[in-house]
């Protein structure tokens, strides 16, 4: 059954999408991804386009050709924050220590340099610009650790030169947590991650 043309035409299409029908088709997108029907550029593209539109009927379009179940997903500790903003979070630790922690707004890219000094990054309750965010660490004889929310999905491709990044992804992926990709150099220094679960909160 093809249920592209009910919702272009529903009466519904040209109302102004709220976040939470951002979240729901995200998370119909992370679906998509995970059972092989969008490849990692098709998300991505999607996933860039979905925080563009301002439609109803601009964001089905995004999934009337996805095989999933179209359903609200299940209320979370995350948040997102949308926000037309590409100006990146730079931090800076020199012989000392910067810590971002509660309810503090994670920009699409964020840039961390941690020199003799560490820094701290916890992001389960923060709120999420997008749903795919970019922080890259560099950490020069200092170090940094990333508290990652439950079911977030973390693509490592941090570089350790005579250190190391220390960063796994949850050990199951919820298609409405967000995206995490981690960039950056260690050099004698260490970026670790870990997950805190909800019910070690």
């Amino acid at each position: 059954m093809d249920n592209a043309p009910q919702r272009r035409d529903s009466p519904t299409s040209h109302l102004r999408a709220s976040d939470n029908d951002r979240d729901r088709v995200a998370a119909i997108l992370g679906e998509a991804l995970s059972t092989g029907q969008l490849s990692h550029e098709e998300y991505s593209e999607r996933l860039d386009r979905l925080y563009q539109v301002k439609t109803v009927g601009e964001l089905d379009v995004l999934t009337h050709d996805l095989q999933v179940e179209r359903h609200q997903p299940a209320a979370g500790p995350v948040s997102y924050a949308p926000s037309a903003s590409t100006e990146p979070d730079n931090i800076i630790a020199v012989f000392g220590g910067a810590d971002r922690r509660g309810r503090w707004r994670v920009r699409r890219r964020t840039k961390a340099l941690a020199v003799f000094g560490g820094v701290r990054f916890d992001l389960t309750e923060a709120e999420f610009e997008a749903k795919e965010v970019e922080i890259t660490i560099n950490a020069i004889f200092g170090g940094a650790e990333i508290i990652l929310p439950e079911g977030a999905e973390v693509r490592c491709q941090g570089v350790g030169v005579f250190g190391g990044f220390d960063v796994h992804n949850s050990p199951n992926v919820d298609p409405s947590a967000p995206v995490i990709v981690l960039k950056g150099m260690a050099l004698f220094g260490g970026v670790s991650g870990r997950i805190r679960r909800r019910r070690d909160r």
